[in-house]
């Protein structure tokens, strides 16, 4: 055989294999196949459905979790609250026939002594104002007044106090603050009598 023939054999041997000619599987091998497969694609798309819905429902379940601490917690608040409320209720009803004002006053001071237990039980603190340095974070200066006596940025009285909660801003205390007075414009140095200069007489035609 020469070397041309067996080329030639070759390349009718790898004509034979090309992808075109060839025949698809068929027969029960193939069709159990599908089948395995068409059930493991169902199978991963019911557990991917399972856990969609699993997460949803955990979802809204903690939803529903906070909603409820949170409606617990303004209860407690409220529960506290309460009290003073009855307590400034009362003293409004001494107020209207009472005679000695004093009695009255200590009436409101008790309400107030009431609250800031309260407040100590709740973690609400008031913002230090008069005396303190103006902090915008939790200050609002809404008047500045000048002030030889005390520095500037000083705070000078409160029209509003300020409260925080657990270390977090609830309202900011509303301050009047320090500020250098103005300096006083300079006033124009007057002549002394020898440094002004006669007039000179003045010169007729005639002469």
């Amino acid at each position: 055989m020469t070397e041309e023939e067996t080329t030639e054999g070759t390349e009718e041997e790898v004509e034979e294999l090309e992808p075109e000619e060839l025949v698809p599987l068929e027969g029960p091998l193939a069709e159990e196949e599908i089948d395995a497969l068409t059930a493991e694609r169902d199978k991963l798309r019911d557990q991917l459905l399972r856990t969609a819905a699993d997460f949803d429902n955990y979802r809204k379940r903690i939803k529903r979790d906070l909603e409820e601490v949170r409606r617990r917690a303004q209860e407690d608040a409220v529960r506290e609250i309460l009290p003073i409320v009855d307590n400034l209720e009362r003293a409004v009803q001494a107020a209207d026939s009472a005679t000695d004002v004093q009695a009255v006053a200590d009436g409101v001071k008790m309400v107030l002594r009431g609250f800031a237990d309260v407040s100590e039980r709740l973690g609400l603190e008031r913002v230090d104002a008069i005396g303190a340095q103006f902090d915008p974070n939790v200050h609002d200066a809404v008047q500045q007044i000048e002030s030889a006596d005390q520095p500037a940025g000083t705070i000078m009285a409160e029209v509003v106090p300020g409260y925080t909660m657990r270390g977090r801003l609830l309202r900011a205390a509303m301050v009047v603050v320090a500020r250098p007075p103005a300096e006083p414009e300079a006033e124009p140095a007057e002549l002394e009598p020898a440094e002004l200069e006669p007039a000179e007489p003045e010169t007729s035609a005639e002469e």
